[in-house]
């Protein structure tokens, strides 16, 4: 397995810096962010460490004489929007710079574009999954041909008042794994796992990896403590914020002895890569260097 970290929470710091940074930390990936340039409402979204619509032969050679320089890989090239957003002209600017991240991907080298399936959130399952059909086996018939693999991160992304009350990634939970690998069979197609939304979920995160493990492209660390307290006052219909926290590897409910023996014993030797989404160290940008050296510390303990 490579350790990594998801470069968003280093959002104000270059390419150059973030390399830098995972070098003096301990890691041997990073996962890059390679929104649009811009801003974003959204935390932790609007994150551009590569320009994909930039990226040429050239610029694809000066990416990875960085990476190599300083002894490290790129895991992935992370891009999630909301490809199947009601507003169509929306969804296919999602969808275009999707085909961009593929496109760079191939130039670069990296083996794997992470992001979204997307969801009208106010349209069931069921009423999303012609969307479903309609936008993702063409994009996984593009992303086969440029040999690149699509992670699919397992978050239900219904946090905030404009996700409510479905989400906007129809992709957070094996019934709807298993529904997706069936429409779409291809190899190429699979999940970027994080096993805190499962947590709160109340979803063993443990038994889908025997399961799915063929289908592991990338693994996200992040933790996640679940207050009971919260949860008995506002029950499973409440916004998610309000029973849980998102932590730090070490620092909430998952037991990661557990969760990298089970993911040992399936065969999985891909990359793990944290995401800090952790308010506690958000403070400056000490603190956000700090839980990553904190976090490759604990993880580095259950690794091979």
């Amino acid at each position: 397995m490579q350790l990594g970290f998801v470069s968003a929470i280093l959002a104000d710091l270059s390419l150059v810096e973030v390399l830098d940074t995972a070098q003096a930390s301990g890691y041997d990936t990073v996962e890059l962010l390679c929104w649009p340039p811009g801003r974003a409402e959204r935390r932790y979204a609007g994150v551009t460490h590569i320009d994909v619509t930039k990226v040429d032969a050239s610029e694809a050679r000066r990416i990875n004489d960085l990476v190599r320089a300083r002894n490290l890989t790129i895991s992935g090239l992370g891009y999630y929007p909301n490809p199947l957003a009601p507003d169509r002209a929306e969804a296919a600017v999602y969808i275009e710079h999707i085909r961009a991240a593929i496109r760079a991907a191939r130039l670069i080298g990296v083996p794997v574009v992470n992001s979204f399936i997307g969801r009208d959130w106010n349209l069931s399952v069921d009423a999303n999954w012609p969307r479903f059909r309609e936008t993702w086996p063409d994009l996984i018939r593009f992303a086969s041909d440029e040999g690149i693999k699509i992670g699919i991160e397992n978050c239900p992304m219904f946090f905030s008042g404009d996700e409510w009350p479905g989400g906007k990634n129809l992709a957070y939970a094996p019934a709807i794994w298993r529904r997706m690998f069936e429409e779409i069979p291809d190899p190429h197609f699979g999940l970027n796992y994080d096993p805190s939304h499962l947590v709160w979920l109340q979803i063993d995160y443990l038994a889908p990896i025997r399961e799915f493990v063929s289908r592991f492209h990338h693994v996200h660390a992040k933790d996640v403590r679940v207050d009971r307290h919260r949860l008995n006052d506002v029950g499973i219909m409440g916004t998610p914020l309000q029973f849980h926290t998102p932590k730090l590897p070490g620092l909430g409910d998952i037991h990661w002895g557990q969760f990298f023996s089970v993911l040992t014993d399936a065969g999985y030797d891909g990359p793990v890569c944290v995401e800090v989404e952790d308010r506690a160290y958000e403070g400056s940008l000490a603190a956000r260097k700090a839980s990553l050296v904190q976090s490759a510390r604990y993880l580095r303990n259950f690794m091979p």
